[in-house]
């Protein structure tokens, strides 16, 4: 079963996604960013999910990791039951 290793920052709106997307694209770090505004408690590990395996996740969130999204890009914000989600796959095992 494919595994992947992702991190990600939680918000309550797109736009707050959208905004924090484009500073992440500026310049500003992901576990940075991560830290200071993910509503997840994984934001105080710089969103790191650690490795998980295809299905662990929501389907929707799992859609995005198990993608074509290329390893290191930030997705456009994943809406689930939780919120909005950025997204960005470090590692995928076969």
């Amino acid at each position: 079963m494919p595994q992947a290793a992702a991190r990600h920052i939680l918000v309550a709106t797109e736009q707050q996604a959208l905004d924090l997307k484009d500073q992440i694209a500026e310049g500003a770090d992901f576990g940075d960013v991560a830290k200071e505004h993910s509503k997840c408690p994984s934001g105080k590990q710089g969103g790191s999910l650690g490795r998980f395996k295809q299905g662990d996740m929501v389907k929707e969130f799992d859609a995005v990791i198990f993608s074509d999204l290329p390893v290191g890009e930030v997705s456009d914000p994943v809406k689930t039951q939780f919120g909005y989600h950025l997204i960005q796959v470090e590692q995928r095992f076969a």
